[in-house]
């Protein structure tokens, strides 16, 4: 006599598990190509942050010096102290990200990040201002497994 089947046999079982189980594991590399990478874009935005503040910071100096003031290298021990004007940063370069008013002190997350500054004088006339006039400047801001941010601005005898 014929009885009704009930259950599953173990080769039905085996390959539920087998296909499960890959299905699994294809979803779980992907969430962990996901998860490698989310850090680096907030990493990309604190480099574009330091850099554009450095990029300020250096825009606001004077670009020609004031009379009778000369202008000396910008280091991390001299940047709020002494006098500036924008070619002074030129060359200028630190190891982590600092205060400009604490320059003993860096921000404990951007230790690892470093920054460099090139101001370079236009040789050539820039949109009808006189050549001598404008400088461009480029921050470089270089952080750990991600790369390197520039920001490029330029400064102008006003």
């Amino acid at each position: 006599m014929y009885t009704e089947q009930r259950g599953a046999s173990l080769i039905e079982l085996i390959m539920f598990i087998v296909i499960v189980s890959t299905a699994l594991a294809g979803i779980l590399v992907v969430m962990n190509q996901t998860n490698k990478g989310s850090s680096d874009p907030l990493i990309r935005k604190q480099a574009m942050a330091a850099a554009y503040s450095l990029l300020e910071e250096v825009e606001l100096q004077d670009f020609i010096a004031a009379s009778g003031v000369t202008g000396a290298a910008v280091t991390q021990a001299n940047r709020a102290s002494v006098y500036h004007i924008v070619s002074d940063y030129n060359g200028f370069a630190t190891t982590g990200i600092f205060s400009v008013t604490d320059a003993a002190a860096a921000t404990p997350v951007l230790t690892k990040y470093n920054a460099s500054v090139a101001v370079v004088p236009e040789v050539s006339v820039w949109n009808g201002i006189p050549v001598g006039s404008v400088s461009q400047i480029n921050v470089t801001v270089t952080t750990p497994g991600v790369g390197s941010v520039i920001a490029t601005g330029y400064r102008t005898a006003y």
